[in-house]
């Protein structure tokens, strides 16, 4: 299989070849996956500590209800603003030092909260401060992980990869640290945030082991652009991506359904607490429900690729989406409430795995660090729209449930009009396509 898309390209599938035999096993992930999936657990661990952390001190130094949310809001504002040009960065430097750069900076930030939080000095727009540095330095840390997997991870391995580093964040960051930030938090004021800078600090050690690989040094698409500014390979970035037919009506449907998604749930405590009749630990279970569906999503989506093929899962993705909103709408009873949200959130597994090795497969290396940072900002935005947009139709129309009858109708209409293309096996424009005529003729 080739790592660039060619022209007429459809989503590529696992050839006869790839598939593994008595004769030729799958290879394994390998020592430096094991070394990347460790500091991505650690560092997760970390990352939801601080998650708990963060609004229990502003909290703790505020009652203004604006205050205590725009905390969250200044933590993901980097995401909107620096997806793009973080995405240029990863293709331009060193992967690998980037990451390590990056935790080393990440564990000062923390560190220096910690020490202001003991000292009790710290104010408000201090931990907005470091809550935006740290948002900065997730945007840059994640689009390089994933940028660099594909690069560490035999090609047949890549769901399964992805799929673990999905179910380590779920783990990691909502069972084991939510409850535990939280205890650190009532013991020490100062003692999440310094546990936080000591996981990063672990991280990067551990990063350090990994081979260090050449820059990707290719220029496709526009080299009248690449390597003046930095304006310059963003717009390559982005070529890349809305010129790739596969990847545009992936970034697209991901879109649309980040923000049917958030629009449908931006009432959910609301929902469950009014419609399904649960208090706050039932809510906490429902949510539980969910990860627990995403765990086995992300141990089945290899498996579930080989027998079924990609098409199908991506189809049949759309289909668990609409029956999650028009289940939600229509049922009083808590427990099929929690039995849709675990199926959905093993579809969130699937479809993230089979997406990200999608782009690993059809992206080559010097593009991947901009093409995901497109990606990203399309489903922050999304889920941002979404979740405006579902609080005005919740709040207007004074119904819980009106915000997933809409979904479920907005999922069937993104249901009829991706279906074929998801589906289709040709007629995609892939990027490499875009490449051979943009390259200049080579000398004689």
């Amino acid at each position: 299989m080739t790592t660039a898309a060619t022209p007429n390209q459809s989503i590529p599938e696992e050839s006869p070849s790839d598939r593994p035999t008595p004769d030729r096993p799958v290879p394994r992930l390998g020592r430096e996956f094991g070394r990347l999936w460790a500091a991505s657990a650690i560092s997760n661990i970390g990352d939801g500590v601080t998650a708990v952390a963060g609004p229990l001190l502003v909290a703790s130094l505020t009652d203004d209800p604006a205050l205590i949310a725009g905390a969250a809001f200044v933590a993901q504002l980097p995401w909107l603003l620096f997806s793009l040009p973080g995405g240029a960065l990863v293709d331009r430097l060193d992967r690998r030092r980037l990451m390590i750069a990056v935790d080393l900076g990440r564990a000062v930030v923390l560190g220096t909260l910690a020490g202001l939080a003991l000292a009790d000095v710290v104010t408000v727009p201090t931990v907005y401060v470091a809550f935006f540095l740290l948002g900065i330095g997730e945007t840059t840390a994640d689009l390089a992980a994933v940028s660099v997997l594909p690069s560490i991870v035999p090609e047949q391995r890549l769901e399964q990869a992805y799929g673990w580093l999905q179910a380590t964040f779920v783990v990691g960051n909502q069972f084991v640290a939510k409850p535990f930030g939280a205890y650190l938090f009532v013991v020490a004021v100062a003692s999440p945030f310094g546990l936080n800078a000591v996981t990063f600090v672990v991280a990067a050690l551990l990063l350090t082991a990994l081979r260090r690989r050449p820059v990707p040094t290719g220029r496709p698409i526009g080299d009248r652009h690449a390597g003046r500014s930095l304006a310059g390979e963003i717009v390559v970035g982005l070529r890349a991506m809305w010129e790739s037919a596969v990847l545009r009506m992936l970034a697209v449907c991901l879109c649309l359904m980040n923000l049917v998604f958030c629009a449908a749930f931006a009432v959910f405590v609301l929902y469950c607490r009014k419609r399904l009749g649960l208090d706050e630990i039932g809510f906490g279970v429902l949510l539980t429900s969910s990860a627990v569906g995403g765990l086995l999503g992300a141990w089945l989506s290899p498996r579930l690729r080989r027998r079924f093929g990609t098409p199908a899962l991506l189809r049949a993705g759309l289909v668990v989406e609409l029956g999650t909103h028009a289940v939600l709408a229509a049922t009083h009873e808590p427990w099929l409430a929690g039995a849709i949200m675990a199926l959905f959130g093993a579809h969130t597994m699937v479809w993230g795995a089979l997406v990200m090795s999608l782009r690993a497969r059809l992206v080559p290396d010097e593009l991947r660090g901009r093409v995901n940072s497109v990606y990203s900002l399309l489903d922050l935005g999304g889920a941002t729209i979404g979740t405006l947009l579902g609080g005005i139709l919740a709040a207007g129309t004074g119904s819980l449930t009106v915000p997933f009858w809409a979904a479920a109708l907005a999922t069937t209409l993104l249901l009829l009009v991706f279906w074929r293309r998801l589906g289709a096996t040709g007629g995609f424009d892939g990027v490499g396509a875009a490449w051979a005529t943009s390259r200049p003729a080579p000398a004689s």
